[in-house]
C-alpha cells in the first residue's frame, strides 16, 4: 500500500439489496465491507447472492494498484454496473470473485 492509503475488509451481517429499476439484482446477509482511503464504502457480495443470469460479461477491465484488475458485467440498459476482482492482490484476497455494485441498499 502507498503511504497513507489503507484498505480494510470485514465480514458483516447486514442485509444488503441491489435493485435496478424494479428488478432485484442481488440480496445478501453476508457482504464484505471494503473501506478504502478516498473512496466510498463498498459492499462485495458472494456470487451465490447475485442474479448472475441477468448480467452479461463486459469487455471492460480496469486496474487498481491496490486491488488488481477488475472485470465488469452489464445489463442491457446499464453498462458496467457490477465488477469483481477474479485475481485480487494478496492484501485484499478476501474479495476474490465477490461482486460489487455502485449503489446498494443497506436494510
Amino acid at each position: 500500500m502507498a503511504q497513507g492509503h489503507t484498505i480494510t475488509i470485514e465480514q458483516v451481517d447486514q442485509h444488503v439489496r441491489v435493485v435496478h429499476g424494479e428488478q432485484v439484482l442481488a440480496e445478501s446477509e453476508r457482504p464484505l465491507v471494503l473501506r478504502e482511503t478516498g473512496s466510498p464504502v463498498r459492499y462485495y457480495l458472494p456470487p451465490e447472492d447475485v442474479r448472475l443470469d441477468l448480467l452479461k460479461p463486459s469487455d471492460t477491465h480496469t486496474y487498481c494498484p491496490f486491488k488488481g484488475t477488475a472485470s465488469y458485467w452489464s445489463l442491457p440498459d446499464a453498462a458496467d454496473l457490477v465488477w469483481a476482482y477474479p485475481d485480487p492482490k494478496p492484501d485484499v484476497a478476501q474479495i476474490k470473485d465477490h461482486l460489487c455494485f455502485y449503489e446498494v441498499e443497506v436494510v
